[in-house]
């Protein structure tokens, strides 16, 4: 996993985008938590959320949304997956797709395999709070960051 940090420090550098890595301590890295303690609105922070098929061909998307909203899986996710049951992946498929750390899994620097749907919310935002890959730091950017991520979809109604 250190490789995955490695490349997540390597994109953000290659953005121009100012950022900053906040060292957390991994017992209060979930959003919540994270919030509270590091005094972080809960509005700024978003949360990194992978996705799967549960009939037909398995297929797996990521999903950034803001902290303070819920993916709308049962609908919108469903038809973007082109499934008829879809719903999250597993800690251990989380872990093996993204080489990541629940509760710090970031949308940055994902596998190229892997689709990152952005709900659009997250793009009104001045900056965000993302996982920093592990769950030791989180990254403090601008929402811009999506423009720079690769097979992403801004996506409308993504999470409510």
């Amino acid at each position: 996993m250190t490789d995955t940090l490695s490349n997540i420090r390597q994109f953000l550098d290659s953005t121009k985008l100012e950022f900053e890595v906040m060292d957390c301590d991994p017992e209060l890295a979930d959003t919540k938590v994270f919030c509270k303690e590091y005094g972080i609105n809960l509005e700024d922070s978003v949360n990194a959320i992978v996705v799967k098929t549960k009939t037909g061909e398995l297929k797996y998307a990521a999903c950034a949304l803001l902290a303070t909203t819920r993916l709308d899986i049962n609908k919108l996710i469903r038809k973007k997956l082109n499934a008829r049951k879809v719903s999250f992946a597993n800690t251990e498929e989380t872990v093996k797709l993204t080489k990541m750390h629940i509760g710090g899994v970031t949308p940055l620097a994902l596998p190229s395999n892997l689709p990152l749907w952005v709900d659009s919310k997250v793009m009104q935002r001045k900056y965000i709070v993302l996982g920093g890959g592990n769950r030791s730091s989180k990254i403090k950017v601008s929402s811009k960051i999506f423009k720079y991520t690769q097979n992403t979809e801004i996506v409308q109604g993504l999470a409510n």
